[in-house]
This record gives structure tokens, sequence and C-alpha cells, in this order.
């Protein structure tokens, strides 16, 4: 016998062992692969590529949807369907209808629409309070028309603010570096369960890994008003204002907690604020004994339940501090 012959025999005259079945994909996955790869299967058959035509002369824009529920109701973002002729659905499997607008709220970026359908893919609605920086963040969506596009990152922080179209702040909202680009807007920001934490809205133009979704929490509220009223009800005072600092001076006199103001600027002929009393350089210091230290934190106060009823404005008038009673109206929807 060879050398050859007698190496490839054991002791006992058998042939050496057979060498060790390579190991499959699965196994070679790592957790962070595995978590990434899991989630994307679970959500990935609930995203939308949205089809938007828009205005008079056809325009058209495209985004990202995403079914959270079986039977088609789809959240994306306002922006992404606003004036919308005619929406068309398009899943991964080819599966493609017609949508309906049910409802948006441009002050949080947010809009339900719904397609015709029974028992498709939906998503899992998890809860951003839980939410922790540095977890595990997969963006799913159609950047550039590339459809069903999978990113991943990290949570980057919490609780950052953002400018809506419209001008109002959107609170709670949640930074991450996972990947997204025109066309993403509107889809679903996940974590490792594939549960949706966040809805994709807005980027940085020019600036890496800086990229926002509303959070669920937010949205979830956002969603009960769309489907109960087909918009989120907000009440009006009718003020043009400006965010101005306050003096010590007077916080001192006035034993006051703000460190600013908001000065009216004009007054609504006939409006609410017109019928309490208010006058322009009138300085708002609180709403219902809530400190107003801008234009946003009325915004943030004038809820629905404030719609019809009177409340209280604190006001700096000179070297006077009076308390107006104001009824809120409706808030026209925003354009």
């Amino acid at each position: 016998m060879d050398l050859a012959a007698q190496f490839l025999l054991d002791e006992s005259g058998h042939g050496a062992p057979a060498a060790p079945a390579a190991p499959d994909d699965a196994e070679l996955l790592d957790a962070y692969s595995q978590a990434v790869v899991g989630a994307a299967e679970r959500v990935g058959p609930a995203v939308a590529h949205l089809e938007v035509e828009l205005g008079a002369d056809a325009r058209r824009g495209t985004g990202s949807g995403f079914a959270f529920t079986p039977d088609g109701l789809i959240l994306t973002n306002s922006h992404v369907v606003h004036g919308a002729r005619r929406i068309r659905a398009t899943f991964a499997d080819g599966y493609s209808r017609d949508a309906d607008l049910l409802g948006e709220d441009p002050d949080t970026d947010i809009a339900v629409v719904r397609i015709g359908a029974n028992a498709i893919p939906s998503v899992v609605l998890g809860s951003s309070r839980r939410v922790r920086v540095g977890q595990l963040a997969i963006a799913i969506g159609n950047p550039y028309g590339f459809q069903h596009t999978v990113t991943a990152g990290v949570v980057s922080a919490l609780g950052r603010s953002l400018r809506a179209q419209t001008g109002r702040l959107i609170d709670d909202v949640l930074q991450t570096d996972a990947a997204l680009n025109p066309g993403n807007s509107g889809g679903p920001l996940v974590d490792s369960r594939g549960e949706v934490i966040g809805v994709n809205t807005a980027i940085i133009p020019g600036a890496q890994g800086i990229c926002f979704a509303t959070a669920i929490d937010t949205v979830k509220w956002v969603v009960v008003q769309l489907l109960r009223d087909g918009k989120v009800r907000r009440g009006y005072l009718g003020i043009a204002g400006a965010n101005l600092p306050l003096a010590r001076r007077i916080a001192r006199h006035f034993q006051l907690d703000n460190a600013r103001a908001v000065r009216v600027e004009s007054v609504e002929a006939g409006g609410p604020s017109f019928q309490a009393g208010l006058q322009p350089g009138d300085l708002i210091v609180s709403f219902d004994d809530q400190p107003v230290n801008g234009i946003d934190d009325l915004h943030r106060l004038l809820t629905a339940e404030r719609i019809g009823r009177a409340s209280r404005l604190t006001v700096v008038r000179g070297t006077q501090k009076l308390e107006l009673s104001a009824i809120a109206s409706e808030a026209r929807a925003a354009r």
C-alpha cells in the first residue's frame, strides 16, 4: 500500500471519517443579522410602495406606507398623499390596489389610507415609551423607487422636536441613523422584534445618518382621531405672535416662572382673542395656569378639549398683569 492510501486509512483499516458538513447560512448568522432578517421577514410583506397622482396636472410622487390592520388600513406620511387625486398601493408580492385617503394630519405628518382587502399581512404597532437610545432600528421602504429596501442602524436620540411643513412642532420624534432617502417617507421604523416604533418622516439634506421618525405612541393617538373624525381637532385663538425673552424684572415683579413669553403681534378681528380683549403688544405668559414660553407651548395646550369652553389667558400689558377669558374655536384644517 502506498503512502497516500495508508494516510487515508485509520488504525483499523477503515477510511478516515468524512470532513464535517459545512454549516448552513442560518448557523452562520450572528444575533444582529438574525434580528434584522427576522424583522424584515415579519414586516416586509406589510410594506407598500405608494404611487400618487397629485393635482390637476397629474404630477406624480412616490412614498411608502404599511398596513396596520388585515382589512387594509395603511399608515403613511401626510406629505406623501396630501392633495392626491389617485393613490396606488403595491406590496412586495405584487398585490396592487387603489387606495382612498381616510384622513390626514399635516401637523404630525401622518395620514391613513384604505384599500379594499381582506387578510393582508399587517404589522404590530409597538410602544415608543419602551424605546432606548442605542437599540436596533430597522427601516423598510422604497427609496428612489427601489422597492422594499431594508436599512438598519440604532435609535440615536429620543424626544426630538421636528418642525412640520405647517409650522407646528412634532414632539417626541425618534432620531435614527438607519439610512433614509426620498421614498422612505411613510415607511415603518421597527425594533428587533419587528414591532413598529415609528413612522419614517424626514431627513436632513446633506447630513449623514441623521433621520427622523414620528414616535408610534403619537401616531396611535393621531390615528384614533383620523378614523373617528377624518382629522385632528385642535383649538384656535386667532392671533399672530412672536417668541420673546421675558425680562427678569418682569418675571420677578409678577412672580412668574417663565423665561420667555409670546408677544401678540396681531389679533384676528372677531376671533376668540379679539372677543377676549387681547391686544397687540400683550405678553401671553400662561394659559389655564400652564406657563407659556413660546408659540409651541400654546399649540400643545390648545387641544380639542378646550374648543368651545372658557380658558384663562394670563397676559402682561404694560405694568399690569391681566386675566382674560378666551373661548377657543376649532382650528381650520392645516394646508
